[in-house]
């Protein structure tokens, strides 16, 4: 059985001290949870927050982290640095990094690889456009962000993916239960060509298109779907709760 992940992705919003609330409100609601819970915060929210989850069932993200250990590299974050302030895990590759910063399937591998070697658990998003699904190319789409993104990968359970069709990332739209389970589905089904199927078997797969408290239960009793990596509904500490407590 693979145990349910559910992660929050901050992106920008929140300084520290509007962190710290958050996670203060947050960490008795999800005290009792049956899944992984995460927060992937901004950079700079990461000691407060990082202290403020001490003892608490609530691992710290990131949402980025460079390839390099160390240079000139200005503006960026290296995976010893987010280690420091007990950082477990980090968002790789999301949609938003891929759009708006030049993101590529090659800087994917690269950070992974960076993470993986500094204790890390990678949370790699990959996903299509609209596009994309519109014109038939979601499997040949993702097929390419797994074998270039994931290239010379040991073991893919080290890591953990996020299928996040592109289309429903803040949009308020979301692929049925039943897309996103097919599609996530293809994923794994490439995993076990890829890798092996019991390392595909074991790797969990989060949706990542506007999940929320309304549509967490439906998609959380699709058998492909292992979690979720939640975005806006990760601001409000009730409708994040309520996302992580979906088996109830």
């Amino acid at each position: 059985m693979r145990k349910a992940i559910i992660a929050g992705n901050w992106k920008m919003n929140n300084t520290a001290a509007q962190g710290v609330e958050l996670v203060e409100a947050l960490k008795p609601l999800v005290a009792d949870a049956e899944c992984d819970v995460v927060v992937c915060v901004p950079f700079t929210d990461i000691p407060a927050v990082s202290k403020a989850l001490a003892g608490s069932n609530i691992r710290l993200g990131a949402q980025n982290v460079h390839f390099a250990e160390k240079g000139a590299y200005t503006g960026e974050i290296s995976a010893d640095m987010l280690k420091e302030y007990g950082v477990e895990y980090v968002i790789i590759g999301h949609s938003e990094r891929r759009q708006y910063f030049g993101e590529t399937d090659e800087t994917v591998n690269k950070r992974m690889h960076a993470a993986l070697a500094a204790g890390l658990i990678p949370i790699v998003c990959i996903g299509e456009s609209l596009e994309e699904r519109e014109t038939g190319k979601t499997e040949s789409v993702l097929d390419v962000q797994i074998r270039e993104g994931l290239k010379g990968l040991d073991d893919v359970s080290k890591i953990v993916i996020a299928y996040e069709p592109v289309w429903a990332i803040g949009t308020g739209k979301t692929a049925t239960a039943e897309q996103a389970n097919e599609t996530i589905g293809f994923i794994r089904k490439t995993l076990a060509e890829v890798f092996c199927p019991v390392c595909a078997e074991k790797v969990r797969i989060q949706y990542g298109g506007s999940m929320n408290a309304k549509n967490c239960k439906e998609l959380m009793a699709m058998p492909e779907i292992d979690g979720g990596l939640i975005g806006g509904a990760s601001l409000k500490s009730a409708d994040f709760a309520a996302i992580v407590h979906y088996n109830k």
